[in-house]
């Protein structure tokens, strides 16, 4: 980004150059805006069926008790450190208005109207949730897409209906930060891979039960999953070339970079058909898309480069751009120094004070591969003999259910409970909570899983229970029709009886 200041360049030049001149990428543009917003339906629309559950009042983690224990623990830094609209009120009807506003400014993202403030609008709503979702919003995903849309407001045309936004055309800098966010999550990742110290990386085994102990599975993944293992072998050097070699290709001239998105191209293409990880993919798929330009004439591109200089240099718009130029050197400069310099505090205070807007992020997909897969298992009893699990929405629980393919949709319940079965219920309380809401029949948490064995009245216990699966054999499956085998593992959390004036014990 500042090579022309390092060749001597005058700084006019370097500022013409990097934030007054417009980029020949107005359909790449056109294509990756209608996309986010699309990405951002398909995040609000999963939280219209979740976020009652998740953080209502009659939900798992309720807001309304987050937000007042963080504002008497913090003070006001409190309105920092959570960044959300939901301070004004955390009812059912706020998490509604927070839902259904995102809705709207998604699509129209999508409709390009008012794209800018249709961006800031949905990226507002989204991050009100993500900030007091708690356990709920752990994932590197939510960063990724609250990043991609700060520097969207950058990157979209002015105007109400902007069309191509041939009158508003993004600059060098505003198309370089999201490449740079898109050459971050691959580098980053490959880096952590190396640095992690995973053999499975190392000896080409990492691709071998990927497909297997991923959060969320797909039928694709059970068939690719039985492949021979030079495939998987050839599938994880691949990634590491990708990773750490070939999206280098986006800072050469020329044709590079549609080489490099070719090249990225298939592979996100068959991450998002073998595994569901939500909107992660599409948004890294779509980011890449700006690796592209505009098939038009050098000529053309010159002489609109040539007209920008001379555009009438008024003192507001020299303040705008100023502004504007700041703010996008600072994040580069803090997106530098978290991923170099980590552990030095002074230099990384902007990145501190920002952590709570997820604008610029720190990435690292699959540093340390799972070796096997656990499932918990929720189930109630009247008579503590006779035990019905409750069914889920998405994740595997039937051995004789194919898992399904519904990403971009995000089942944070269901991911959730795959990063728990990596850990104890020590350090996952709410699986607990959880049990508390199953025992009340609250209707918020049930309506996030398939059904409700105990629909008149509830159980008089909950257990949860923990069990591991492995993808069935070929003949296994043509036999039996069997899409898993599982083996019970026994009790993960504290039974949670109801006693009879209501209230509920552990054991």
């Amino acid at each position: 980004m500042f090579e022309d200041v390092l060749a001597g360049q005058p700084r006019g030049d370097f500022r013409m150059r990097w934030f007054g001149e417009p980029q020949p990428v107005l359909v790449p543009r056109w294509i990756f805006l209608r996309s986010l917003g699309a990405i951002f339906f398909s995040a609000f629309y999963s939280l219209e069926f979740q976020i009652h559950g998740l953080i209502g009042p009659q939900g798992i983690l309720p807001a309304a008790s987050y937000l007042p224990v963080a504002r008497q623990a913090l003070g006001w830094r409190a309105f920092w450190y959570i960044p959300s609209l939901l301070w004004f009120g955390a009812g059912e009807v706020a998490l509604s208005i927070i839902v259904w506003t995102g809705l709207i400014a998604s699509v129209a993202i999508i409709l390009n109207l008012w794209p800018r403030i249709s961006i800031a609008v949905a990226g507002m709503c989204f991050l009100s949730f993500v900030s007091a979702a708690q356990e709920f919003s752990s994932y590197q995903s939510d960063g990724m897409l609250l990043e991609a849309a700060f520097l969207s407001l950058f990157f979209a045309p002015r105007g109400l209906r902007p069309g191509l936004g041939s009158t508003s055309a993004p600059t060098r800098a505003s198309l370089f930060l999201l490449q740079w966010e898109w050459f971050r999550i691959y580098f980053e990742s490959g880096v952590v891979k190396i640095l992690s110290g995973e053999e499975q990386w190392r000896n080409l085994t990492a691709m071998d039960k990927y497909y297997e102990n991923g959060p969320l599975p797909t039928w694709l993944g059970w068939y690719v999953q039985h492949w021979p293992h030079g495939f998987h072998a050839f599938s994880a050097a691949a990634t590491l070339i990708i990773e750490l070699l070939v999206v280098w290709l986006l800072f050469l001239p020329k044709r590079s970079p549609l080489i490099c998105f070719l090249m990225t191209t298939p592979l996100q293409i068959g991450i998002i058909l073998t595994a569901n990880y939500a909107f992660l993919n599409y948004l890294v798929l779509f980011l890449g898309v700006l690796l592209l330009r505009d098939a038009r004439h050098p000529g053309e591109e010159r002489s609109e480069s040539e007209g920008s200089r001379r555009r009438d240099p008024s003192r507001s718009a020299a303040l705008r751009m100023t502004a504007v130029m700041v703010a996008q050197i600072v994040f580069f400069e803090t997106s530098i120094v978290m991923f170099l310099l980590p552990s030095v505090p002074l230099l990384n205070a902007p990145a501190i004070a920002l952590q709570p807007f997820r604008i610029v992020n720190n990435y690292g997909l699959f540093a340390v591969m799972t070796r096997a897969r656990y499932e918990i298992e929720f189930q109630g009893s009247r008579d503590l003999v006779h035990w019905t699990a409750y069914p889920f929405r998405y994740k595997p629980q039937d051995p004789r259910k194919p898992p399904g393919i519904f990403a971009p949709y995000q089942p944070r319940f269901d991911w959730n409970l795959w990063f728990a079965s990596l850990g104890t219920v020590d350090e996952n309380r709410w699986v607990m909570n959880t049990e508390v809401r199953l025992l009340e029949n609250r209707a918020p948490v049930l309506q996030l899983f398939a059904g409700n064995p105990f629909p008149n009245r509830p159980p008089a216990a909950i257990r949860v229970v923990v069990w591991q699966y492995r993808f069935s054999s070929r003949e296994e499956k043509q036999r039996t029709g069997m899409w898993w085998d599982r083996q019970d593992l026994g009790p993960y959390a504290p039974t949670a009886l109801r006693r009879s004036d209501g209230s509920v014990s552990f054991e």
